[in-house]
């Protein structure tokens, strides 16, 4: 048991546990830190001491940040953060805009993206937005550890995934299937019974939008010819602009779709549908930027 203490806190310790939690480790650490590793674990058993309580268990070959871990984790962001922007402030140099960091996952679209997060662009306090791309399982990892703000998904948080998160849904539409001039008018006219036997390009792995669309084409006893699968929507516009399949997108954005990439629409599937989720590790959604883009979402699948 870690017995509180009511020292002063230790900013040198709080950096040696900020920089493992950053590097994955305490081996990655101290190369960072050019220490020994016996100098890094001393470091964090130390601020474990003081602050009275475990930030880090042992999970394999790596270690896994606590609940306390995680707030704690949180502040040393926010201090050393602020501490160089205090650095700038006394070089003279103008202080970052505040940033938001949004996960997206890869299948989804774009254009969707894109409508979704833009509001946060125009707040009255400016914001400098950071996005990158991974699966969702990676994604809610790194909301884990607050290296992100928000996950925007098709799928609520993997359960599999031991993280405490929540699944705020953004809104949900109907599915449009797109294709280029040539293969969109060989099926438009029996549509959506012309999309047995049809080229079909499909989201990868184990998205929303696959299992909706798989779970349709059973029901419905069509099977289309899957000639490519995706993890990335962008190569998915990609393939259907050059012809070589159908593919399907949110109905929200049709004509966006038909603008940006050049396709034609052979028909809408209602009963499929698509969700979006706004994953964050917060209950109730309190950030004004996130705030922005859920009430940007509910319009865009109104």
């Amino acid at each position: 048991m870690y017995r509180q203490r009511m020292d002063p806190l230790n900013h040198h310790h709080l950096f040696h546990f900020w920089t493992v939690v950053r590097e994955g480790g305490v081996t990655r650490a101290s190369e960072k830190l050019n220490v020994s590793q016996p100098t890094v674990s001393g470091q964090l058993r130390e601020l474990q001491q003081m602050l009275g309580e475990k930030l880090l268990i042992r999970s394999g070959r790596t270690v896994v940040l606590t609940d306390v871990g995680r707030t704690v984790y949180r502040y040393a962001d926010e201090i050393f953060a602020l501490g160089r922007e205090l650095q700038q402030a006394v070089k003279g140099r103008v202080t970052r805009p505040a940033r938001l960091a949004v996960g997206v996952a890869m299948v989804v679209p774009k254009l969707v993206a894109y409508q979704i997060l833009e509001p946060a662009l125009h707040l009255p306090e400016p914001i400098q937005l950071d996005c990158v791309q991974q699966r969702p399982e990676r994604l809610v990892a790194e909301l884990a550890v607050y290296s992100l703000d928000l996950v925007l998904a098709d799928t609520p948080a993997p359960p599999a995934i031991k993280v405490r998160a929540y699944s705020h849904l953004l809104g949900e539409c109907g599915v449009s299937i797109f294709g280029s001039e040539r293969l969109a008018a060989r099926v438009r006219r029996r549509f959506p019974r012309s999309l047995d036997g049809a080229p079909f390009l499909m989201p990868s792995g184990d998205s929303g939008l696959r299992l909706s669309l798989e779970d349709w084409f059973r029901k419905q006893a069509i099977r289309p010819q899957v000639v490519g699968t995706f993890e990335d929507s962008a190569l998915i516009d990609a393939f259907g602009q050059a012809g070589a399949g159908l593919f399907a997108m949110p109905s929200a954005i049709d004509a966006e779709v038909k603008r940006q990439y050049r396709v034609r629409l052979v028909g809408r599937l209602e009963a499929v549908r698509q969700r979006f989720y706004a994953i964050t590790v917060e209950r109730k959604l309190r950030n004004p930027a996130v705030i922005a883009i859920s009430e940007r979402a509910r319009a865009l699948f109104a």
